[in-house]
């Protein structure tokens, strides 16, 4: 990208969460991203260590452009759905080469009377090419055969973490069904359409699900969540809200006031979204700790002797100190024997999905590039961007170098190092004793 045109739009960037792009020399799409604060994120691409930080495909990208662009967004919540929409619409070069269709994200909202809203992944909706979803506001997606029709989907999702994230924050301004069961077709006398004799779901009981399985609501009051839900996921607040104001009016013209107080909330809820969870990877000081002061840096090793009895681990090291009681031992379920990078490519997407537990401002890989690449593109495709380093070890298995970003080896080289060396012994450890039992 030329630098002068550059600095004279990066100017303009705003410090607010949306949507960018990065553009062609005939201004066509090379690739769509979101960000928590948009002036940050897209001043990171021009850093000088961008090729140790990123993968090579979005050092190709950088170079290729020659513009870039943006869309502001109220919250990073609203930024992730219309990056979604943009990227179905838009099909960027370098957003599609880094995933295939059936590792890209959905949301399925099914078509049944009480229907359920879940997150699919591309593989498991049979990665057929996508179809015109029915619902208004939908996106597209894929079916996997006719005994599953689906009401609407809503996709791509790059992000899959970030996506659960989100949902997580739509589900507590608009409760919905997804696992438990519909109500059962004979009601208890007296209770009305959608009447149930199961007990309230364990979501119910939390104030996740509107009460279902249990006949709380009748198919009409669900019918409008649903609707609601299509609205927002389809990029359609501004409407969302207007629906909203509109049936409060009317639920409260009617002396539902209890209604009417419910649909304030939502209203007030959509205008103040609190997304915290999902900006929780927007580093924008790779080197710097977090609000506590915390520098925690975690690694990673696997162990097996000849494929068999294999594991994974974790360790971790905070302010120069390992932490045993957060160490965690990871079974290797889906890679070969002896398939080192898919044994690191799948303990680190596992740990990804444990939204609980503290993120690292760094990751160590065991190993040389094939590993250092291995788990840059996981945490890529995750939605995550913490920067990975990876310790060499010669035929001693003694460190002789560490690949990366030079100016974080320089300050920590000396945790990184002891971390590498935790999660070596840790992982012998956890394999002589998988060995000793099995």
């Amino acid at each position: 990208m030329n630098l002068h045109n550059f600095n004279k739009k990066k100017k303009q960037l705003p410090d607010t969460p949306g949507v960018y792009f990065f553009l062609g020399p005939k201004r066509e799409v090379l690739y769509i991203g979101k960000a928590t604060s948009l002036r940050d994120r897209v001043r990171s691409y021009f850093s000088p260590d961008l090729a140790s930080a990123r993968s090579p495909l979005v050092v190709q990208m950088v170079e290729k452009a020659r513009s870039i662009d943006w869309r502001e967004t109220d919250s990073v919540l609203e930024a992730l759905i219309l990056e979604s929409s943009l990227i179905k619409t838009h099909k960027p070069h370098h957003n599609t080469l880094e995933k295939d269709d059936k590792s890209f994200n959905y949301v399925i909202i099914t078509d049944e009377t009480f229907p359920r809203v879940l997150v699919k992944r591309g593989k498991e909706l049979g990665g057929l090419p996508p179809l015109p979803s029915r619902g208004e506001g939908g996106g597209e997606g894929c079916r996997s055969n006719p005994s599953e029709p689906f009401k609407a989907t809503f996709g791509p999702f790059p992000h899959g973490v970030q996506l659960k994230e989100a949902m997580k924050i739509i589900r507590k301004i608009f409760p919905f069904r997804d696992k438990c069961n519909p109500p059962h077709p004979n009601p208890l006398p007296g209770r009305g359409e959608g009447a149930a004799r199961a007990r309230p779901c364990f979501n119910r009981q939390i104030g996740l699900c509107p009460g279902v399985c249990s006949g709380e609501v009748s198919a009409a009051e669900y019918g409008r969540t649903i609707r609601h839900i299509m609205l927002f996921l389809g990029g359609h607040k501004k409407k969302l809200l207007t629906t909203l104001e509109s049936e409060m009016k009317k639920a409260a013209r009617s002396e539902r006031f209890e209604e009417a107080a419910r649909l304030r909330g939502q209203m007030f809820a959509l205008q103040h979204i609190q997304d915290v969870s999902l900006i929780k990877d927007d580093y924008r000081n790779f080197s710097a700790r977090d609000a506590s002061g915390l520098m925690r840096i975690e690694a990673y090793d696997t162990a097996h002797w000849q494929g068999s009895a294999a594991v994974g681990v974790m360790v971790a090291v905070e302010n120069g100190e390992a932490v045993p009681a957060e160490y965690r031992t990871f079974g290797i379920k889906a890679a070969g024997a002896g398939d080192d990078i898919g044994a690191l490519r799948e303990i680190l997407s596992r740990r990804l999905a444990h939204d609980e537990w503290r993120l690292p401002r760094l990751i160590v890989a065991d190993g040389g590039k094939a590993q250092l690449a291995a788990a840059q593109k996981t945490l890529e495709e995750a939605g995550f961007h913490i920067p990975v380093v990876a310790v060499v070890k010669d035929d001693r298995h003694k460190a002789r170098g560490i690949l990366g970003n030079p100016e974080l080896i320089k300050i920590y080289e000396k945790e990184i190092l002891l971390a590498n060396a935790e999660a070596h012994r840790f992982s012998i450890a956890k394999h002589r004793n998988k060995r000793r039992i099995g």
